[in-house]
């Protein structure tokens, strides 16, 4: 129970559970400068359990960019039936790469490389944690990302990408295809005119190609998320996924909403410019409903939640859905 929250509990979840934490887990690879360190969160009950990948940030706060942040999200998914599953990336402060080394600040192959070693080392995870061994869904995967993790789950769903400082660098991805369903939060969208003059000189690989895109996914944004050091377009920049991206089927409008989209990052934490118990309350839910349906857990969370959303809460947020 949370005091803060009334209107969003009326969108439905199911009964939550107790929940563990295996803090740190290190994948080793050749190549690598340092091992990946993970967090991972689980029920701490149940089998064929749905995994989620969460892909951090590049916000300003010491440790949130990182495995240690989002505690609002890894939680909530865990208390629902959910292993999250959480790397640190190399443009993490805390232990992340420096200015010297390649891909330098956003590291976007790097990070696209964690998730996909992570995918190839399930099985050596769980031997690692013996209390997840077995009850892992290898077959019921998603992932998440925030912010430039939008990037990268964005590129992991299938979306390209273009340095705009070495245009040989541009990639066409194929999707991948052990992730069957993603959600992009707050995720960047379309680089060029799109881009401030800042940005285009300084993050020249903030140039996505959409069109690939196909997996299906769910983008969620705020109605306020006004950033003008990366864009003149304000809001309406981090539509651009669900407005280009074959696979988004589905987008997800806070009404109110910044970059924070009420604070999933954690708990009265700097990242948040936006914190609203409410607002992050229909974050957790609605997606979770998304996810639910979309990784073929529960056909109904989604439409439920749908209409609770339009005919309880609609003063919170409002869903456009992609003409089938």
């Amino acid at each position: 129970m949370n005091d803060l929250v009334t209107k969003a509990r009326v969108i439905p979840t199911p009964r939550p559970r107790t929940t563990i934490t295996i803090n740190p887990v290190t994948l080793s690879a050749s190549g690598r400068s340092r091992p990946l360190a993970l967090r991972i969160t689980a029920p701490m009950t149940g089998d064929d359990l749905p995994i989620i990948l969460l892909s951090h940030g590049h916000g300003p706060s010491l440790y949130i960019p990182s495995k240690d942040g989002y505690g609002p999200l890894v939680d909530f998914y865990a208390a629902h039936g959910f292993v999250v599953i959480q790397p640190t990336h190399a443009n993490s402060k805390v232990a992340g790469l420096g200015p010297d080394a390649p891909g330098y600040p956003f590291f976007w192959q790097s990070r696209l490389d964690d998730m996909t070693l992570i995918l190839d080392r399930l099985t050596a995870i769980e031997q690692a944690a013996p209390m997840l061994a077995g009850r892992l869904d290898h077959d019921r995967i998603a992932a998440v990302g925030h912010s430039l993790g939008g990037q990268t789950v964005g590129m992991l769903l299938g979306a390209g990408l273009t340095d705009t400082a070495d245009p040989a660098v541009t990639r066409v991805r194929q999707p991948e295809p052990r992730i069957r369903a993603g959600v992009l939060l707050a995720a960047p969208g379309l680089g060029g005119d799109s881009l401030s003059d800042h940005a285009r000189q300084n993050y020249t690989t903030l140039n996505p190609d959409f069109s690939t895109l196909t997996t299906r996914t769910l983008v969620v944004v705020g109605d306020a998320d006004d950033n003008p050091h990366l864009t003149p377009r304000g809001a309406d920049w981090h539509v651009d996924p669900y407005r280009h991206a074959p696979g988004a089927d589905a987008l997800l409008t806070l009404f109110g909403g910044k970059h924070g989209l009420g604070g999933i990052a954690g708990y009265d934490a700097k990242e948040t410019d936006d914190e609203d118990p409410e607002r992050l309350a229909v974050t957790q839910h609605m997606t979770l409903a998304w996810l639910r349906t979309a990784l073929e857990i529960d056909e109904t969370s989604w439409p439920v939640a749908l209409d609770a959303l339009n005919t309880q809460a609609a003063d919170l947020g409002r869903v456009d859905l992609r003409a089938s």
